[in-house]
């Protein structure tokens, strides 16, 4: 900030949330007094948007010249922790400031006070005459307390009119109330939990972390079932003592009513929620009220990491291996290692939770930089399922269909004992492909280098990439042939179909994230877990922490399909995926199995799987990865060049390559046409940065824009620190 003279105007520096390269100047008008994190309004062009005052030099620009500052929002300023996490994740992903600004910038509506509300109370005066819902309302607004017409009518089992009656006779005075707060305030003494000896050991080990009030991170691995979500609520319970605020963060389909009921029955309240489904009036309630530190706890989807809290003391990253932690849009970044950088800046503790560890956390934690905290059993010692393979060479399916007969067998024995039954595949529609048995078409996206996904409860056929849809039709288009299309492979649809067939009168529910939001999602799980199914067939949201009682088996469709790409992490994660799946069956001890069906008995993840041997799976990962230099053993980045023409984007590729500077410690590899190489009707090429551990690859990819060509035309070009996605 700059000020000549007592008498000079201020010029601030304000982030705006537009990809600009460093903030814009503003003067300040005599009397408002801003500083940094000061939320602002400010001009923009023929509009104005909000902003966030920020430290740093201004331009040497009489002050008088620069357009003022519009406004000065009334809430508190984004505190000192917040800016400096904000600067960093825009050096470190590459990002402009003001595109890191613009994800704590998400609710305008926020930034003024909420409007109290009308209210009456108890004037002293007593009605004319008495009735039994009078008396009862009188009984309660008796202590003077303010109430709400609708509130106290409510309250009291009694219509509006009676409150309104009351009123006319003095009976009440109107009166302002402060806003309600979104959710009541926890209490870390309402109902502690009694844990087992291994549980009491490791939330004492989390406590201690956080009494210790400084930074730490800790990495609570403990198998699927063993009560990892009631261990770090004991953490959570001594900083709410300690009057922090805390973040549980979530991959955001497991934002469900059972997480948030286990939190409520523990807590006596419910954390405030973040994420994409909250109505727009709920975020900014949410938003201001984080930042007045009137909410203590959030459970949010990633996002929720750039919520401006105003006193955070603990992050708690949960299932914290999930890919649904990553980013890819305008900023790329991963929520749980950026969770790690905001503690570390604020001085306060983290815990990564999670069955399956991340490659990564596992090496942060043999290195001694995370500590490990173990949970090996089952809560209440109820045994993990028996896992087995089945080898669909000497078992397969019967003519047309998908599901082994010795699955098919366990699914019957299971349907006999009343017990219920799980069958994972992670594809949603029908089926991946249609075609035309006569002359071969295949549906392909017009925007995209895709196949159409058949979705056959909906009659539709469908894009994941982009969303364009048509209606499957009777006839193919090339050739015109009518009744010839088939659908090949398997979608979650089209094994709800085969289900229903072998068992017409087992009930069934399906659950997959094109089927339905999360209100009919949070039903439908609320549905299985009161025991309203027999069988559930989904994809990868059935993974995702889930506890349901009586689920004794569980059947992976096709455990060899997230094993077929090129993918570095492709092992890891088809472990991670099948691991968390098996381990939804037999949680409250009721005996229970795994099946897998697979081509690849022998494989290293089918065996580590079926074993239960983690560490030697594990181990040779991390081995490998070492040998390869890959993460954590190395550093990635990309670039994906899009555009209009594949000529474009070809051409501008090639030219950033050419740019690069020549390094002893990173290679660029590529351009190579991605595997996803049109997109929304954008054409996309990748190069690779890799480098040695130590090597400066955010420099390094400076260097290349800057000495690169300008993005021109269609041209746009993406940077991805760290990627996770190679598509």
């Amino acid at each position: 900030m700059k000020q000549d003279s007592p008498s000079a105007q201020k010029i601030v520096p304000v982030l705006v949330p537009l990809p600009a390269a460093k903030p814009y100047s503003y003067s300040v008008p005599d009397g408002m007094d801003v500083k940094a994190g000061s939320i602002v309004r400010v001009p923009l062009g023929p509009r104005e948007v909000a902003g966030i005052v920020t430290e740093g030099a201004t331009d040497s620009v009489d002050a008088k010249k620069l357009r003022p500052i519009s406004e000065l929002f009334d809430c508190p300023p984004v505190d000192n922790g917040m800016m400096r996490f904000m600067r960093w994740a825009a050096d470190y992903t590459i990002s402009p400031p003001g595109m890191v600004a613009r994800m704590i910038l998400r609710v305008p509506a926020a930034f003024d006070p909420e409007p109290p509300v009308p209210g009456l109370r108890f004037s002293g005066q007593q009605p004319e005459r008495m009735t039994g819902a009078r008396s009862r309302v009188l009984e309660l607004a008796g202590d003077g307390l303010a109430w709400t017409r609708t509130g106290l009518a409510h309250a009291a089992g009694v219509s509006a009119t009676v409150i309104d009656g009351l009123s006319a006779q003095g009976v009440f005075e109107e009166v302002m109330i402060p806003a309600r707060p979104v959710v009541a305030p926890p209490d870390p003494d309402y109902a502690p939990a009694e844990l087992s000896g291994d549980q009491a050991d490791a939330a004492r080990q989390l406590v201690d972390a956080v009494a210790s009030r400084g930074f730490s991170v800790s990495l609570l691995d403990g198998v699927t079932g063993s009560g990892k979500t009631e261990v770090y609520f004991e953490a959570v319970a001594t900083a709410i003592e300690q009057g922090k605020q805390v973040l549980i963060l979530l991959p955001e389909i497991a934002l469900t009513q059972q997480f948030l009921e286990r939190f409520h029955d523990r807590f006596g309240s419910k954390p405030a929620e973040w994420h994409s489904d909250l109505a727009p009036k709920t975020r900014e309630r949410v938003w201001r009220q984080v930042m007045e530190g009137q909410v203590r706890v959030v459970a949010g989807a990633r996002s929720a990491l750039f919520l401006p809290f105003q006193d955070l003391g603990l992050i708690i990253v949960d299932e914290e291996h999930d890919p649904a932690y990553k980013q890819e849009d305008r900023v790329f970044y991963n929520a749980r290692d950026m969770a790690v950088v905001r503690g570390h800046i604020g001085g306060f503790p983290v815990i990564l939770a999670s069955a399956t560890p991340s490659v990564e956390s596992q090496v942060n934690a043999l290195q001694g930089r995370y500590t490990r905290i173990r949970l090996t059993g089952r809560y209440a010692e109820a045994a993990m399922p028996d896992l087995k393979a089945i080898d669909m060479r000497r078992s397969p399916p019967r003519p047309g269909g998908f599901l082994s007969p010795a699955l098919v067998e366990a699914m019957n024995q299971t349907l006999q004992r009343k017990e219920q039954s799980l069958l994972f595949l992670n594809r949603r529609g029908y089926a991946p492909l249609t075609l035309c048995r006569v002359c071969g078409h295949r549906f392909q996206c017009p925007c995209c280098s895709s196949w159409l996904v058949e979705h056959r409860f909906r009659g539709q056929l469908v894009c994941h990439q982009c969303g364009h849809h048509e209606p499957r039709p009777e006839a193919c288009p090339s050739c015109g042939t009518l009744d010839h299309l088939v659908a090949c492979g398997p979608g979650v649809e089209r094994i709800a179909e085969e289900v229903e067939k072998t068992f017409p009168d087992a009930r069934i529910i399906v659950l997959s994230s094109d089927l339905m939001g999360v209100k009919r999602l949070r039903l439908e799980l609320d549905a299985i877990a009161r025991g309203e199914a027999d069988i559930v067939i989904g994809t990868q949201l059935v993974a995702k922490g889930h506890n349901f009682p009586n689920m004794t088996l569980v059947g992976v469709v096709d455990a060899d399909l997230g094993l077929a790409n090129g993918d570095p992490r492709a092992a890891e994660r088809t472990f991670q995926l099948l691991s968390q799946v098996t381990g939804r069956a037999g949680r409250t001890g009721k005996k229970s199995v795994g099946l897998l069906q697979t081509y690849q008995p022998d494989h290293p993840v089918m065996r580590a799987i079926v074993s239960g041997d983690a560490e030697a799976f594990y181990t040779r990962e991390i081995e490998e990865r070492e040998r390869s230099g890959l993460p954590p053993y190395g550093r990635l980045g990309a670039l994906i060049i899009s555009a209009g023409t594949r000529a474009e984007a070809e051409n501008h590729a090639r030219a950033l390559r050419r740019a690069a500077p020549h390094s002893s410690e990173i290679n660029v590899l590529g351009p190579a046409e991605a595997p996803l190489a049109l997109i929304r009707g954008r054409h996309r090429f990748r190069l690779l940065i890799h480098g040695t551990r130590k090597a400066d690859i955010q420099n390094f990819i400076r260097a290349i824009l800057s000495a690169g060509p300008k993005e021109r035309g269609s041209v746009r070009v993406q940077i991805d620190i760290d990627p996770q996605s190679f598509l």
